[in-house]
């Protein structure tokens, strides 16, 4: 028989690598895997080479969190041209987040018309809310939940107290969706950040010291308490300290389920080494920590994170630009850095960067999210959701970046790779220079069955 599509390359499969191997795609689906004579096609593309990947699932993006529903579709151009086929959007849209059914109804709405790659949904709820939507969310399709114990905003990212946080995990213990936490004690943060203000400390040194990793770890713990005893799935959305994950991996121990998420940017950047050329354009909540790269990659590397996010946030330039540290926008661009910039941390701890890519990229963020083995993964019957990766020393610069923001603090860093093209449903999406698909290509992506706690 004939099929539509042969791209040849070095194929990333879950059991192996295969020089000189081919993926076969039938109309949105992968037909076959191998190495040796492909099957007839009706085009075939080589690759060399290059890395066949599966798609990238970025697991933690804020689309909508500075342009409102339209900012999916910069967001999913950008992504398509990183590899991403498939993110999964928090809830905080501007200007209100996703805690209804109604709201929820709109965002679908709005990926199907803006969307240039698939997009999966988190929601959340508000405070004082019932909880009667909860359920009716999870039986639309939302991959989980998302709260934070410190409020950013009262109306578009409020803080959810312990009492509404313990009601909230009674109701999803039943289920297989996690809870994701924003992690930092608002009391400490507040405090310490007021004290630094009274003391004129402005810059991006004083961000860690009075974000302290006690503030974040306090959350933490507190949170996977509550948990447990609700019987519920934990996510800490991100991590920013090994001792972290060793606190999660204390609680999986004991039998709960729990889970931490660590972010690319903490494995890339240090404040002491980076923060004087950077300044604000290097802040997150929680904050990038001095001396913590190598700890962290042992965390990963010892099996304690559940995948690696790009925490993309669609802030402009402008919002970076403020006399003092603490009014700055919390947040950066990472679409299309994400990919490279792993591949990079990877090839140069001396990993098999191109599998653990993978892995920690695509299939555990699949699997996490109830997406697998219909995605995440190269093998037949999965969707031909698919990034081709080539191995060559490229300096990114953001000017030419699809994502409508043209900054990030990785300008000017060499990564070990570029993608030089993205499929996405077994159709060509990026071709190494242009994003070809169009909005509403992309489509919303309900959980699947898939579970990552058996």
């Amino acid at each position: 028989m004939s099929v539509d599509l042969v791209i040849r390359g070095t194929v990333v499969t879950p059991d192996a690598t295969l020089k000189n191997g081919w993926v076969a795609i039938e109309g949105c689906t992968i037909h076959s895997v191998g190495t040796g004579e492909a099957p007839d096609a009706k085009d075939t593309h080589n690759g060399g080479d290059a890395y066949i990947l599966p798609g990238v699932i970025d697991g933690q993006t804020h689309a909508g969190s500075y342009l409102g529903l339209p900012g999916i579709e910069p967001t999913t151009r950008s992504a398509i041209a990183g590899g991403v086929t498939t993110l999964v959007d928090m809830p905080y849209d501007n200007p209100e987040p996703l805690s209804s059914s109604t709201q929820l109804s709109a965002k679908i709405e709005a990926i199907h018309r803006y969307a240039h790659a698939n997009v999966a949904l988190y929601g959340t709820v508000m405070p004082g809310q019932p909880l009667d939507e909860v359920l009716r969310l999870a039986e639309c399709g939302v991959i989980g939940f998302k709260i934070s114990a410190f409020e950013s905003s009262p109306t578009r990212f409020p803080r959810i107290d312990a009492a509404m946080t313990l009601d909230l995990l009674e109701v999803l213990a039943a289920t297989d969706l996690p809870l994701g936490l924003h992690n930092e004690d608002q009391e400490i943060v507040r405090a310490r950040v007021a004290r630094a203000r009274a003391a004129g400390s402005n810059g991006i040194a004083a961000h860690s010291p009075n974000r302290p990793p006690a503030a974040e770890l306090a959350s933490t713990a507190h949170f996977l308490e509550l948990a447990a005893s609700a019987g519920a799935h934990a996510h800490i959305v991100h991590i920013s300290v090994p001792r972290g994950f060793q606190l999660v991996d204390h609680y999986a121990r004991d039998g709960y389920r729990a889970t931490g998420e660590l972010c690319v940017h903490y494995l890339w950047f240090d404040p002491e080494r980076d923060g004087e050329e950077l300044g604000a354009r290097m802040k997150v909540n929680p904050p990038i920590r001095p001396g913590q790269i190598d700890a962290l990659w042992q965390e990963l590397v010892e099996g304690r994170v559940a995948f690696v996010s790009s925490d993309h946030s669609s802030w402009p330039i402008d919002n970076k630009f403020t006399d003092s540290i603490f009014d700055a926008g919390a947040g950066v661009p990472g679409m299309e850095t994400l990919l490279p910039a792993f591949f990079t941390i990877a090839k140069d701890r001396g990993a098999d960067p191109a599998r653990m890519t993978a892995d920690q990229l695509s299939a555990r963020p699949a699997q996490f999210f109830g997406l697998y083995p219909r995605k995440g993964v190269l093998q037949a019957g999965a969707d031909a959701d698919i990034a081709i990766f080539e191995e060559a020393e490229t300096v990114w610069d953001s000017s030419r970046a699809k994502d409508g923001l043209h900054w990030s603090p990785y300008d000017g860093r060499r990564f070990a790779g570029r993608v030089a093209r993205t499929y996405l449903g077994g159709e060509l999406a990026y071709d190494g220079k242009s994003v070809i698909n169009t909005p509403g290509a992309g489509r919303f992506v309900a959980r699947g069955t898939s579970r990552w706690f058996q």
